[in-house]
């Protein structure tokens, strides 16, 4: 897939405000500061795209990336980040959930989590949420160009083991630095969006 054009078209808090043409979407989840923003430059192989702040919790919207004109990317708020105080984490939450409800074009889930560390407990309710809805998801494991050789491994098995992935639900090991996992993602993303055309 070669990225011709993408912008942020959308900023959205309530269902009545999303795109209506029905083109295939994508929905990135994460914790604050996990790399969102980086994944979504990376992958649409742009500067400054998608804000990336030194102050997590900065997105407190649904954002959507319009891509080649035939698919949407879209990021949430992200979560755990403590200083977002109990009030606004909740209108968060309803917010991810109302769009999880009843979203017919939503293809897949990209689950980001920072291959440094062991998930949080935040990280796994979010991918048993994520299966509350049985939606598929791919696990982006990001920040892969910090982990030497060494821990890769180790990393890797902490991620699939506190996860304990479904059939059909997959890893990809990223990183918007060496660009590691890019070209997976986008033959994924392309796969799912030219079976939905054909």
């Amino acid at each position: 897939m070669i990225i011709k054009d993408a912008n942020l078209e959308i900023i959205a808090t309530r269902r009545s405000q999303y795109p209506e043409e029905g083109k295939p979407e994508f929905l990135l989840v994460g914790r604050s500061n996990v790399g969102k923003s980086s994944f979504i430059n990376a992958l649409l192989s742009r500067k400054n795209l998608a804000y990336t702040s030194a102050r997590p919790g900065k997105t407190q919207t649904l954002n959507f990336y319009s891509v080649n004109d035939s698919f949407y990317l879209i990021d949430v708020p992200g979560y755990g980040y403590a200083s977002v105080d109990k009030k606004t984490q909740s209108k968060f939450g309803m917010m991810i959930e109302e769009y999880l409800e009843k979203r017919d074009v939503l293809k897949r889930v990209f689950l980001l989590i920072d291959f440094r560390h062991k998930p949080t407990e935040d990280d796994l309710l979010m991918y048993n949420f994520l299966k509350y809805y049985n939606l598929p998801v791919t696990v982006i494991a990001t920040k892969a160009d910090k982990v030497g050789g060494s821990k890769k491994e180790k990393n890797l098995k902490d991620i699939l083991d506190t996860l304990d992935l479904v059939v059909g639900d997959d890893l990809v090991v990223f990183s918007s630095v060496t660009k590691l996992g890019v070209k997976e993602v986008l033959k994924k993303i392309d796969s799912l969006v030219n079976s939905d055309v054909n």
